[in-house]
Parts: C-alpha cells; structure tokens; sequence
C-alpha cells in the first residue's frame, strides 16, 4: 500500500498525522509526505521514515489582499508541482490533515482518479478543507457534530490521535522534573507553540494570588522568559520530552482552545480552562471550538476580551475546589480509536 500524506502551515497540521503514518510504517505501507518549501514541515518530520516533496504554496486568505493575485498563481503552481509527485510516487490513497499546503496535492489526487480522506480536527472546517470538500470521498472528524454542509461524501467520526508520549506521561515524573511535592496543586499554563503573550500579561499579574493556592508552570513561548523570580512558578520557553509528565501531573490547565490542544486535554481528562483566540486574529475557530466544549461541561471559557486578574484568579480558584466534580463530567467525553479509525478509512481505498 501507498499512501501520500499532506498537511501544513502549522504543526497542528502535521502533528495528528504521525501516529497514524507510524502505524501504516509498521504495516509495511510505503509512505511519502507533501508539504511547502518553507521547512516547517519537513523539519516536524525529520526522524521519521518517509520521501518528503516540497511543493509551491499559496497561503488561502480569508480577507482581501493583494497578495492573494499573486497566490492564485502559487496555487496554480502548487498543482502543477502535485501532479508531479503523484506520477513519481503513484500513491493508492492521499491523506490530506488541512492546511494551505494541502489543496494542490487534493486536486491532483482528484485529477488522477486517487481517492482523498481528510481530517478536519476543528468543530468546522477551515477554508482549505472546505475547498477541497469537492474532491474528498471521505471526511474524517475530531467531533462527532462536524457535519459540513454541501458535502456529499463520507463523514465519518474518527477522533485525532494522540501522542504516545502524552499518553506514557507520568504525574510523579512531572513533579520530579518541577521539584514539587505531592501535595500541592500545579496550574499549567501554555499559549501554544509561540506563546500568548495576552495570557503571559495576566498569568504573570496574577502569580501573588496563584501562587498563594498552587504551583504555576507556565510555558510562555520562545524569546518569552522573563527574568521573574517568585517562589512556586516555574517558567520555560518550551518543553518538549516532559511535556507529556508535566500534563500529566498539571490538576488545572489554562490553555488556547486549538482543536488539537483541546482534544488532548479532553482525552487525558484534563480540568482546563480556556482562553480562545479573538475572530481578530482567527477565524473564529476556536470560539466555536470551546463553546461546544463548554456547552457539554468538559471546559470553562474565559474571552480574551474579559481576561484580566479579576477574572481569572477567581475562576482558578473555583475549578481547583470543584476539580473532582469537573473530572467526573470530562468522563462523558468518550473518544473512539482515532488511529484504528482513520487506517480503516484509509485501507478502504487504498
């Protein structure tokens, strides 16, 4: 079996993908990987065995630019350089995980007569995916109520995978690595793989009273330290080998409401509080993301616009004393075998 794989623009488009294109590896399956020239891609996926194709990409704009003519062009290119790869690599099946990157490599498959599964982690589907609708047979998603409208393939429930290593983490590891006794609560605090620095600005405000309660982790994004002293926090950058320790041992987490980020949080069963990314710098995706999450009592919300001291000690301070009560709802979250899932859709058609 052969199987072209594609995604990117961020990690959240490469990084779902790599348990599913590590099991197909052990099945013996030839697997390539299609993604821009930039080196975002191929550098998430360096230690993995796979040919790499870098193609031309236009970034697909919701708001008019002027760049955007000069991206059609890109795109055009982009379908050339697809049609390409799909001569010289001759796959069974294209899996397209989103991203700019993903709709030339779609179109060719479609092209050529190959058959197209997607994933689409968001609760709606971001602009490349609703492009590539047309050509898709089958629609894997993250929620079970993603159903976009006008599609008339498949649609099919699957989850996103989760890493391994979150899955392998260990609390006592965590707190080793922090040096923070059994005990004592432990916020952790991420922005996401650049960092928030609305959610740094406050968390850092707050730390007198936080700290007063529990031990702040807080992972602020790179060139983001702060030379800060205070007893109980613990900044870094970024973690990457004890990320899955540190969530591990974490009893709240303060975080984005990115559909990848989200799942984990959801599938670890995570007390989390959210902070979504404002339609100002988005498309709404994760307002939508953590409304839903909210409305079925697996996460809190704070707007990005309301986030101050005043309104985020109190509700820390509130999840922290009803931690049990919010964990027993998260166990109504029931996801099903993503990567099991998504090898059967892709096996299917290959």
């Amino acid at each position: 079996m052969r199987v072209l794989f594609t995604g990117g623009g961020t990690a959240g488009h490469v990084i779902p993908a790599l348990p599913v294109i590590r099991a197909l590896r052990r099945e013996g399956a030839t697997v390539g990987f299609v993604g821009s020239r930039s080196g975002l891609e191929q550098d998430l996926l360096r230690d993995e065995d796979l040919v790499y194709y870098g193609i031309s990409a236009g970034k697909l704009r919701r708001y008019f630019s002027l760049q955007n003519l000069l991206d059609v062009f890109r795109v055009l290119r982009g379908i050339g350089d697809a049609l390409l790869v799909v001569r010289r690599f001759r796959p069974d099946v294209v899996f397209s995980k989103g991203g700019f990157v993903s709709f030339p490599l779609v179109f060719a498959a479609w092209l050529r007569g190959i058959p197209v599964v997607a994933h689409e982690s968001d609760l709606t589907p971001g602009l490349a995916n609703r492009l590539s609708l047309p050509f898709i047979r089958s629609l894997c998603v993250t929620f079970p109520d993603t159903h976009p409208e006008g599609f008339k393939g498949r649609v099919v429930y699957t989850g996103t995978p989760v890493r391994d290593a979150l899955l392998q983490g260990d609390a006592d590891r965590g707190r080793a690595y922090l040096g923070v006794a059994a005990e004592e609560p432990i916020l952790l605090v991420t922005g996401g793989s650049l960092g928030a620095d609305a959610i740094n600005e406050v968390v850092r405000a707050a730390l007198p009273e936080l700290t007063a309660h529990m031990h702040v982790v807080h992972v602020c994004g790179p060139g983001k330290l702060l030379p800060q002293q205070h007893s109980g926090y613990s900044q870094f950058e970024y973690v990457r080998d004890e990320w899955g320790d540190l969530l591990a041992a974490a009893d709240l987490v303060l975080s984005r409401a990115g559909a990848n980020t989200l799942y984990e949080l959801l599938a670890l069963r995570k007390a989390n509080l959210l902070v979504p990314l404002t339609r100002k710098a988005s498309r709404g995706d994760q307002i939508e993301n953590a409304a839903y999450a909210q409305a079925h009592g697996w996460s809190r919300v704070i707007a990005e616009e309301a986030l101050s001291t005043a309104t985020l000690v109190p509700q820390v301070l509130e999840m922290l004393e009803a931690r049990q009560e919010i964990e027993r709802s998260l166990l109504t979250f029931n996801p099903p075998d993503a990567i099991s899932t998504l090898l059967a859709q892709i096996r299917q058609f290959a």
